[in-house]
């Protein structure tokens, strides 16, 4: 028999009343919120009795770690772009979601983590896991503090949730002591939008709008804030309109639809190695950008740059910048266009373009080789040769993993927009299962594709029980090749050795995950790839296709991050 519950938030138009966690539970709500992710723990029982007595019941999604809860909670901000909720309980529960906190705080992503405290009366006695929280949080978050009555929830709670979701977003953390977290409170429930970026300076549109005019080469770089932002139909509109070529990166993959004739990400290093002129959209100018200096191949001058940022904090501060603007970016991209229709003399790149779309189609050939290579053992692009012809328009595509997803950034191009999730500038593993669960709630009639590397599975596997028991499933694939491949070959190449690089040969997560109530299978030949993956979408359970591929196909890249 169901127990019903009856709410006990009492409203009186939007004066409500009741403990400090059925509460939270409210403003969350209001704030668009609809999955508390969380493990349990006493500290935050208030906030599960407010899930589950609120009218509907908030969705609680128990995990086996809390670092799955906050990395779901930092990719549900990312997905949905409302702020993600994780729930943790005080003291080693928030310090498990160290890492899931910082790289919201990084990559921009909305989410709001609330912890457990030990209880005020008590606060100096020593009492179960005390520990004043918000200043370990305070560096990697936009704020962390503690609300310390229950009077206080209702307006703490609400700048919260603003703060994560207003331009520039990032993680918001707030703790409250457990004997206040029982007490009631009363008061109206907070209204207010999140808040945009402001008005971008129309003098600062000008402004690129002189350089890209002048410019013979120009590139431009769209990132993830285009998304974030909600700017991806001004962007694409921006694109289609300039005839500019363009590369994406982060959750701006997708904004321009792969095999989209202006994108050239395939011809990367031509078009920013050959450009005059770089202008970078939505994202920082970090090690996967040069650090913003581009251009000057064979002796050329270097590349000139523009910087567009969601908000002044966000503009590069170390790159050499002929201009930048900051705001609100569709204003940004429709006031750049605006200007750019202004000027007396239309810029013409087809002559550019063109160029830049011939290193694509060579690229792609070369490609073409690998993805259908037929080696033993099997390399990696082979994988995604299989993977890529089978992900629907709306697949939801996480990478997990260092080497074997850099080949997954090589190879996959989204077709839409907020289809693709990546450790982004922090390079965090073991945010894999806790996407998983995100886009499997975010997007329920998608395909979800979790791209794990075999070091990346061991940091969460275990959550594959959180995806049989909520009935969530994910194809997974494991580019297995029994070492920390992101590290053994740099180590080589500085030492003439490597150590602590290398894992046990060929293990079977296929059956760690059939262990664990899902299914799965090990695959060594190259030819079965595809029949492995068709089986694994057939599935309808959380599934994972483990393939031995081979340690030394590593990807060729130019950067280390460092």
């Amino acid at each position: 028999m169901t127990e019903v519950h009856e709410s006990a938030v009492h409203t009186d138009g939007s004066a409500l009343s009741g403990h400090a966690g059925e509460l939270a539970v409210a403003v969350a709500r209001a704030h668009g919120v609809e999955t508390m992710f969380t493990l349990s723990g006493a500290h935050v029982f208030p906030m599960y009795d407010g899930a589950v007595k609120a009218e509907p019941p908030m969705r609680l999604l128990d995990v086996r770690h809390e670092q799955t809860a906050a990395f779901a909670a930092e990719a549900t901000g990312k997905l949905t772009r409302v702020p993600g909720l994780a729930v943790l309980t005080a003291g080693p529960g928030v310090t498990n979601g160290l890492s899931a906190i910082a790289q919201a705080q990084f990559a921009g992503s909305p989410m709001v983590v609330i912890g457990g405290r030990a209880p005020a009366n008590r606060w100096g006695s020593g009492s179960l896991q005390e520990l004043d929280q918000p200043p370990i949080i305070a560096p990697i978050s936009k704020s962390a503090r503690t609300i310390h009555t229950a009077d206080g929830v209702l307006d703490g709670m609400h700048d919260a949730f603003t703060a994560a979701g207003s331009a520039h977003r990032g993680p918001v953390f707030v703790d409250i002591p457990m004997d206040e977290f029982f007490n009631s409170a009363s008061g109206e429930l907070p209204t207010g939008a999140r808040r945009r970026g402001a008005e971008p300076d129309p003098e600062a549109l000008s402004e690129v709008a002189e350089l890209l005019g002048a410019a013979n080469r120009p590139v431009l770089v769209l990132g993830t804030d285009v998304w974030a932002d909600g700017a991806e139909e001004a962007a694409l509109r921006f694109v289609e309109a300039t005839g500019l070529p363009v590369i994406t990166n982060g959750m701006g993959r997708g904004v321009v639809p792969g095999g989209h004739p202006q994108l050239v990400t395939k011809a990367r290093g031509a078009a920013l190695g050959g450009s005059d002129l770089v202008v970078v959209v939505g994202t920082p100018l970090d090690f996967r950008l040069g650090y913003g200096v581009f251009g000057g191949k064979d002796g050329a001058t270097p590349a000139q740059v523009v910087h567009l940022a969601d908000s002044p904090g966000q503009v590069s501060r170390h790159a050499d910048l002929a201009a930048s603007a900051s705001g609100d970016l569709s204003a940004a991209l429709d006031g750049l266009l605006a200007a750019l229709q202004q000027l007396v003399r239309r810029p013409d790149w087809s002559g550019w373009l063109a160029e830049l779309q011939q290193s694509v189609a060579a690229a792609a050939e070369r490609d073409s080789q690998l993805l259908g290579a037929e080696a033993d053992p099997i390399h990696p692009a082979r994988i995604y040769g299989e993977l890529v012809p089978r992900l629907a328009e709306d697949a939801v595509v996480i990478g997990d993993g260092g080497d074997f997803v850099s080949f997954a950034g090589k190879f996959v191009e989204p077709q839409r927009p907020g289809g693709w999730l990546d450790p982004g500038p922090y390079g965090c593993l073991g945010a894999g299962l806790g996407a998983a669960i995100a886009a499997r709630l975010a997007r329920p009639s998608a395909q979800v594709v979790l791209l794990l590397g075999d070091g990346a599975a061991g940091f969460s596997l275990m959550d594959v029980d959180t995806l049989v028991r909520h009935q969530l499933p994910v194809v997974m694939v494991c580019g297995n090749n029994s070492a920390w491949g992101l590290e053994k070959g740099p180590m080589q190449m500085i030492y003439g050795y490597d150590v602590a690089a290398d894992l046990a040969g060929q293990t079977r997560y296929d059956e760690v995950v059939k262990a664990l109530g899902g299914a799965g299978e090990t695959v060594t030949d190259p030819r079965q790839i595809g029949a492995a993956l068709d089986r694994a979408f057939a599935a309808n359970v959380p599934y994972l296709v483990n393939v031995i591929t081979d340690v030394d196909a590593a990807y060729p890249r130019t950067t280390f991050g460092i």
